[in-house]
């Protein structure tokens, strides 16, 4: 695989240290730019062509929102993941309206930063792993609720699980409740996030959604 360009921007110097040293490290990565603000990101972005743009939000002179939009109105191929606080579901429904790819809250673990980048770069939706039951149900009722879904054809024992893991069970609950073993419902689980495509729980929550599997009142 060759290598994935990124660039990076976020207005807090330790943090784009961390996260530049971080990505750098990682095998198949190159950190080709770095900007504390939206202007610098977009000139960046113009010059070095990067096939991953990740960004926060909230940044001086342009923020996160008017850079990506500026940035994919030129580069459409361009992929963006956002990064956010816990408290901003607004500005993140703002982003993936704006075209972000997918999006992190700061406190992301690295190897869920990593799952993102490579998922974005192949052209895949991500959603943070902390995705509460209401930034779902924003993003489906939102315009960046992906138009085309999956063709998926599910059981009604899928359906059922996936109900059970929007309702936040674990694997030996769900195990329990329907009379399987563990291992049979954590192949299960794997078959489901495959079939739909999903990354995580945040995945699995927001496709229920948009496919009437659970209805909004039960998850909020």
């Amino acid at each position: 695989m060759t290598d994935i360009n990124i660039v990076i921007a976020d207005d807090h110097e330790i943090f784009l240290d961390g996260l530049s040293l971080m990505l750098s490290r990682h095998p198949g990565f190159k950190v080709c730019g770095r900007a504390s603000n939206g202007q610098t990101l977009i000139d960046i972005v113009n010059r070095e062509l990067p096939d991953v743009v990740v960004t926060d939000i909230r940044m001086p002179v342009v923020d996160g929102i008017q850079s990506t939009k500026q940035i994919l109105a030129v580069h459409p191929d361009v992929k963006v993941i956002a990064l956010s606080m816990f408290d901003e579901e607004n500005l993140i429904i703002e982003m993936l309206e704006a075209g972000a790819k997918g999006y992190l809250l700061k406190n992301a673990h690295k190897d869920e930063i990593v799952d993102a980048i490579i998922s974005v770069y192949q052209n895949k939706n991500y959603y943070c792993s902390q995705t509460s039951c209401l930034l779902a149900s924003m993003i489906v009722r939102s315009k960046a609720s992906p138009l085309t879904q999956p063709q998926v054809i599910l059981n009604e024992r899928e359906k059922l699980i996936i109900q059970m893991i929007c309702h936040q069970q674990t694997t030996q609950q769900i195990a329990d409740k329907i009379y399987l073993s563990k291992r049979t419902v954590e192949g299960y689980r794997v078959k489901i996030l495959e079939k739909i495509q999903a990354k995580n729980i945040a995945g699995v929550v927001i496709f229920a959604l948009k496919n009437n599997i659970i209805k909004e009142e039960d998850v909020l």
